[in-house]
């Protein structure tokens, strides 16, 4: 066995195993059309590392595929670990987890963070097995878009009126301090003040309250993806939300509503912490939610 860096010969081996991952949930694999991008040179530094059994059929030669991407200085990112069927119940992840942590590691990072959906329970295990700690739980609001979405309270765009709120939420202390990374899809990292900025210059923060902000969010991306059943869809992704209460999170998301139809977007999810108070919230707000929790692991490796 031997653990490498993919290369481009090995993308049938890894479609072949990819493709039907969730097939079970009706969900399609994203790997397959992410491949050629995660080998590929680019601004980020990465690593996609495969199992290679050294089987004497090229097909059978990789076992399992994962990838561990650094976001910041300190930060890394483990993501798209798959493992062939006929190769499981060998701890073939935990080695390959180990060999990301090794990685990031010897470029800086201090901790190495991963996402895991809450009804993946195999993946829980191996997680944990790998030495991930568990981290923080977060759902998404969905909003529809909507042009004539009129919040009740003012909502401006004060970047620093935004990070004073931020550094003194109970959403922030919940969260650990994450948001959706700016440049990594699906990944999440600590939230600056820097980012505030930005988003602000770009007419993408939305601060409620008149005297003093009581909620904030900001438009990280928008993006568009092929849909089975209606054709190309485009999503409005809001980083982070953060709110006091029921009154301010109904302007809140009434903003996210109005932006999203001026981007032109189909629909939006809005990350917000898990917490009964703040689901019921986005319920009263008329908000869509995902139906289930989903989780952040984090290993230190400092």
């Amino acid at each position: 066995m031997e653990i490498r860096p993919a290369r481009p010969e090995d993308y049938d081996a890894v479609a072949a195993f990819t493709r039907d991952t969730w097939a079970d949930r009706g969900v399609s694999d994203y790997l397959p059309d992410v491949y050629h991008d995660w080998i590929a040179p680019g601004e980020s530094e990465r690593a996609t590392l495969i199992v290679d059994m050294g089987e004497e059929t090229p097909s059978d030669d990789v076992a399992a595929i994962a990838q561990v991407v650094m976001l910041s200085e300190y930060e890394g990112w483990a993501q798209g670990m798959r493992v062939a069927p006929d190769y499981r119940e060998r701890g073939l992840a935990t080695k390959l987890s180990r060999a990301l942590l090794d990685w990031a590691r010897e470029r800086g990072a201090r901790r190495v963070r991963n996402m895991v959906h809450s009804w993946n329970v195999p993946s829980l295990a191996t997680t944990r097995t790998a030495g991930f700690d568990p981290g923080i739980e977060f759902r998404w609001a969905m909003p529809d878009p909507d042009s004539t979405a009129d919040p009740e309270a003012a909502v401006g765009d004060d970047a620093d009126a935004a990070w004073a709120y931020w550094t003194g939420c109970e959403a922030r202390t919940a969260l650990s301090g994450l948001a959706l990374d700016p440049a990594e899809s699906w990944a999440l990292s600590e939230l600056t003040r820097e980012r505030l900025h930005d988003a602000a210059d770009d007419d993408r923060l939305f601060v409620v309250g008149d005297d003093r902000a009581t909620g904030f969010t900001y438009r990280n991306r928008t993006f568009s993806r092929e849909s089975d059943d209606e054709g190309e869809v485009t999503w409005a992704e809001y980083a982070v939300a953060a709110w006091d209460d029921a009154a301010a999170c109904g302007s809140l998301l009434d903003a996210v509503r109005r932006d999203a139809a001026s981007v032109g977007a189909d629909r939006t999810r809005v990350l917000f912490p898990e917490r009964v108070d703040w689901i019921t919230d986005a319920a009263l707000a008329r908000s869509d939610l995902a139906e289930e929790p989903t989780f952040v692991m984090e290993a230190d490796v400092s």
